[in-house]
């Protein structure tokens, strides 16, 4: 068993029989730390915000420090510290690769996230490709393609629906030219997970590729580019444990290849030499370095090779199994509260991830949150969640109608469009869920015990 999957008394809510829900979560940075209430005292704060950015893995935090007094320019150095930090990096990009489960001859490009990953991609298809996209998807996934014709799809309401949706629309398509399918793995606002391999062979069969956004499926499922059939894969290091500020794009080279470097500058050029006339002639490389230049971000990309292999040995069916655990926690006590509505598109019954959005009537949901914080220690997320579309549909609001991110010009008591989200992982414990669902009932029942306002766009304790 690994070291991460031992038994804790903390964890007796569960079976005794059942080992993986029992195990223990995994060590976090940041795990014992305490914030002020605004009713006085300290409580260890409840992160429950994993879907925006999850903690350090206290393995990758460990690696990182071990590395750092070691750290050296890559490519090209002569110093003994270059040379291992070279290795350092290539063997990262080899990592991840296993973690992915890549074909021969995929490239894996090293980022700064997912946003950064699909604008790459976004740069680097064919002239007058088609790209076909669901109004279900975070803006990462929904906005880079400015320089294609993007067909918008409506929001399924089962899965098969998704497929169906997307198999018509590949069927009315040009049948000239490239087409490319974006979706998600699982919803940065339901949790939910996608059809993703279905909807891969839907593409396939219409002669499109698809990439899959699996920011928020990585860091809570096995994924393998082998067995989804994907063409492409971009994630963060910040939602996979690992928040030093790289991302991923991994997946076929020729579209990669064929186009001009996503940056231009050193690392990306193989040689560069003045023409007679006086310009300059660039041969760029071939490798993913074509779309790396400049200096990369060698404890970044190190810190997403360790959480990879951490998540690995820990083991992703126990993972998996405990984070079953804590969503049935979650949502069973959610239903108890019968002002609380779940947001879904697919069901109460859908496979889901640790992420769930909900609103409580009566309460303004900037409002509810920053009871929480305030009052709880709970940390979570309230807005839209960068999936301005989705979370209309879910809400049932009209397009146009008023909405944003942040604190709306609402009154604590007054209706707004936005939902409270809660999600969690890897590293959270039954106490974090538990003291959650327990103050939403206490907050349902008794409200608020702080009076609340809205400043710079928060919604924030009066003082």
């Amino acid at each position: 068993m690994s070291a991460y999957a031992t038994t804790s008394a903390a964890e007796s809510s569960c079976s005794s029989s059942d080992e993986a829900c029992c195990a223990a979560p995994l060590p976090v940075l940041g795990r014992d730390v305490t914030v002020p209430l605004v009713t006085g005292g300290e409580v260890t704060y409840a992160a429950l915000d994993y879907a925006a950015s999850a903690p350090a893995l206290q393995r990758v935090w460990d690696d990182v420090a071990a590395y750092a007094p070691y750290y050296g320019s890559v490519h090209r150095g002569a110093g003994y510290l270059s040379q291992l930090s070279t290795d350092l990096f290539e063997n990262s990009r080899a990592a991840v690769a296993e973690f992915l489960d890549c074909r021969e001859g995929d490239q894996v490009v090293f980022t700064r996230s997912t946003t950064d990953s699909l604008n790459l991609l976004a740069q680097v298809v064919p002239a007058d490709c088609q790209v076909f996209v669901f109004e279900t998807e975070h803006h990462a996934s929904l906005l880079p393609w400015r320089d294609a014709r993007v067909t918008y799809l409506n929001a399924p309401r089962t899965p098969q629906q998704a497929v169906r949706t997307l198999e018509r629309a590949l069927a009315d398509r040009d049948p000239y030219g490239s087409a490319l399918v974006c979706v998600t793995g699982a919803s940065n606002v339901t949790g939910e997970l996608w059809p993703v391999k279905e909807l891969a062979a839907a593409a396939h069969a219409h002669g499109a590729r698809i990439v899959l956004d699996a920011a928020q499926l990585a860091p809570h499922h096995p994924v393998s580019v082998r067995e989804l059939d994907v063409d492409w894969i971009a994630f963060s290091g910040h939602k996979l444990y690992a928040p030093f500020g790289s991302g991923v794009l991994a997946g076929r080279a020729d579209w990669l290849q064929a186009s001009e470097p996503y940056l231009a500058g050193g690392g990306a050029s193989r040689k560069v030499a003045r023409r007679a006339d006086g310009g300059v002639d660039v041969e760029w490389h071939t490798t993913a370095a074509r779309h790396e230049a400049g200096s990369p971000n060698v404890i970044g990309v190190y810190a997403i090779a360790s959480a990879c292999k951490a998540l690995t040995e820990a083991g992703f069916e126990g993972l998996v199994e405990r984070e079953k655990h804590l969503i049935a926690k979650v949502r069973e006590g959610l239903a108890a509260v019968p002002e609380v509505r779940v947001l879904s598109l697919f069901g109460d019954d859908a496979p889901r991830v640790g992420v769930i959005s909900f609103v409580v009537d009566g309460w303004n949901s900037s409002h509810f949150a920053a009871a929480l914080s305030a009052e709880y220690g709970i940390g979570v997320r309230d807005g839209l969640f960068c999936a301005h579309p989705l979370v209309r549909t879910l809400l049932g609001s009209e397009p146009q109608e008023p909405g944003e991110c942040g604190a709306p010009e609402a009154e604590p008591g007054e209706r707004s469009l936005n939902a409270i989200r809660v999600s969690f992982g890897a590293g959270t414990p039954d106490e974090h869920v538990e003291r959650f669902v327990g103050a939403v009932r206490e907050l349902v029942r008794e409200g608020a015990k702080w009076t609340y306002h809205t400043e710079e766009g928060r919604c924030v304790p009066a003082v």
